[in-house]
């Protein structure tokens, strides 16, 4: 989507008669259906003056074309500036500007995050790489770019920064994108105007405008090679057993494009839906497929994404856009992508859901691909807008005229292959009645309710320091401090069991998608949001007063005012069965994270009694 776009004396004359803001805005509001924020129109008139100057002083041909706003389809990237046209040679040419407005940046240790001053010390992508991944974004994934043979470079321009003596944005951790992607600051104007002369100055750019907005969304060839070569020889993603035969089922499925279909893969935790996921996504690219991976949970994706690129950022811009949210195919035109593969497609949202504008993200998927592929386990539905379940996509499939076809999954591969514990923790929680009270083998896979949160915490801590891969995470029972009351890097210590004298924070806001699998994770706790679709060596369990347990009764029931999790519990104060069955959804979650261990504390004292009768009943306990 294109908020405005003109030729470059368009844009001077507009910016001149001092009608720039109004016109974005008025575009901005017919395009998507709400009206700018101040701060958004604030940077518009500011910045558009000084891109006026830019413009104009760099002598560029009146015909280059400008975009401004050009949002990326499919994702919730924003490029602020685009001018486009030809150099001496006759090359098809377009630069991305990022505009920033501040005046003060330091650096990190991080190659591609700064901390921007302005924003409370806030942790952000260095400009440079911000416009550098959308550049990489656009040439792998814009069909009319990379068969057109369209040249992308980008740049930042910070028109209101003086550059210090000694640059922080200019560190040496930065060198690889500053090279591609050079910044610009407030004294640099003249170099500005020289670099767009350089690429763009011949102008007759509006047909180069015109072919990335109508571009299809379709992988480079050099993007897919590059994809291949990430999942050659990564060990993370290797297929055992009834894997690989799920796998090759959804291979020859998917082969025969000629009828629209569904695949739904079901398999609880630990059976390895989402290394069939990934292997399937780099499989159906290396085939020629317009093939895209999607995961609700932000958490989930960008761990996944990171297993896949080693966390080396360059690798992450180029492939980020073959991963998405579900949030953003409401709007998309029928069978636009040959295959959608959706993992924890549990979490599928309907309407109403945050920042969600459409009406159901199961019926988004089903409409916009040829083939639709859910991973799912309908027991790990824990929010009463998640509607993805087995039977609500046959439904929709059946309305698409899609062919449904079904694939199992049973053997467990996290728990150490312990089946028998994760049909006892379903069987525990009262979520099914499994009839196994023959337990598992203990040495392959430790479990323990202990007495205090500090000895949760030792057994994590002593777990982590002899190189396995541990984590402590918790129900959410306890309020979350925001980033804006100082809390954006686990400052604040939310997670409090007075009883005990213990607190711990919840995961740090800036690592929230990827605490799993950073060294400052173990020294903080996750929620389900953060570990959901994830696995641990080791995983310490903290059940809040959220679950509890009514001797009388002999029930699990969730307490409503210690349920914190505020979008979870919407509309259900007084549906408290429902409220129950999501929580200790929850739980089950949590407790199926660890692949060799999990040790549990329960502040409900009737809870922590009921789980160790559980398992004295099992034999050799």
């Amino acid at each position: 989507m294109i908020i405005y776009v003109s030729n470059a004396i368009e844009f001077r004359n507009v910016v001149d008669a001092n009608e720039i803001t109004t016109n974005i805005e008025k575009a901005f509001k017919e395009k998507t259906g709400r009206y700018p924020g101040s701060s958004e129109k604030a940077s518009w008139n500011n910045s558009m003056q000084f891109m006026e100057r830019i413009i104009r002083n760099s002598g560029v041909a009146d015909d280059c074309g400008i975009f401004i706003e050009f949002n990326i389809p499919n994702t919730r990237m924003r490029v602020d500036f685009i001018v486009a046209g030809l150099d001496k040679k006759g090359n098809k040419n377009f630069v991305i500007i990022e505009l920033k407005q501040w005046s003060s940046a330091n650096a990190t240790e991080k190659k591609d995050v700064i901390t921007y001053v302005g924003g409370g010390n806030k942790q952000v992508a260095h400009p440079s790489y911000q416009a550098w991944s959308y550049k990489e974004h656009l040439i792998n994934l814009n069909e009319g770019i990379h068969t057109n043979n369209l040249n992308g470079y980008s740049c930042a321009y910070l028109h209101n920064y003086i550059e210090k003596e000694v640059e922080p944005l200019k560190g040496k951790q930065y060198s690889d994108y500053l090279e591609a992607s050079p910044v610009f600051f407030s004294n640099d104007y003249k170099k500005l105007q020289e670099h767009l002369f350089n690429i763009v100055g011949e102008g007759n750019g509006m047909d180069i405008l015109h072919t990335i907005a109508t571009g299809k969304i379709r992988p480079s060839q050099k993007l897919i090679n590059h994809v291949t070569g990430l999942f050659k020889g990564n060990q993370e993603f290797a297929l055992l057993d009834e894997q690989k035969v799920a796998y090759e089922t959804i291979m020859s499925l998917v082969t025969e494009q000629e009828t629209k279909k569904t695949i739904i893969v079901k398999g609880g935790p630990g059976t390895g839906k989402s290394v069939i996921s990934m292997n399937s996504l780099g499989t159906l690219l290396n085939r020629g497929f317009n093939a895209k991976f999607i995961a609700p949970n932000a958490s989930f994706r960008e761990v996944m994404l990171e297993r896949l690129i080693k966390e080396n950022p360059m690798d992450r811009a180029r492939i980020k856009g073959l991963f998405s949210g579900s949030g953003q195919y409401y709007n998309c035109k029928p069978n636009s992508f040959e295959v959608l593969i959706i993992d924890e497609a549990h979490r599928l949202k309907r309407k109403g859901a945050f920042q969600y504008k459409g009406e159901n993200q199961v019926e988004d998927m089903i409409k916009t691909a040829q083939t639709s592929i859910f991973f799912i386990d309908d027991t790990q539905r824990i929010r009463p807008e998640d509607i993805g379940t087995v039977d609500e996509i046959k439904r929709v499939a059946a309305q698409y005229d899609s062919e449904v076809h079904e694939v199992e999954l049973d053997a467990q591969f996290r728990c150490a292959g312990a089946d028998g514990f994760i049909n006892w923790t379903k069987d525990a929680l009262q979520i099914e009645e499994t009839g196994n009270f023959n337990g598992w083998d203990k040495q392959a896979f430790e479990f323990k309710v202990l007495d205090t949160p500090q000895e949760v915490y030792g057994k994590i801590k002593e777990k982590n320091d002899e190189g396995y891969n541990a984590r402590m995470l918790a129900g959410y029972a306890w309020d979350w401090t925001s980033q804006k009351q100082g809390n954006g890097n686990g400052e604040i210590y939310d997670v409090k069991i007075p009883e005990h004298d213990f607190s711990m924070p919840w995961n740090a806001r800036s690592l929230s998608t990827t605490w799993a699998i950073k060294a400052d994770g173990i020294s903080q706790i996750g929620c389900v949001h953060t570990s959901q679709g994830l696995e641990f060596d080791y995983v310490g369990i903290i059940v809040g007063n959220d679950l509890k347990y009514d001797n009388a009764s002999g029930y699990l029931y969730a307490d409503y005012s210690e349920y914190k999790d505020k979008m979870g519990k919407r509309g259900l104060k007084t549906e408290n069965e429902q409220l129950t069955a999501l929580v200790k959804n929850v739980y089950k979650t949590l407790l199926s994270r660890g692949m060799k261990g999990c040790y549990v504390y329960c502040r409900d004292k009737k809870l922590e009694a009921y789980l160790k009768e559980r398992l004295a009943l099992i034999s050799g306990s």
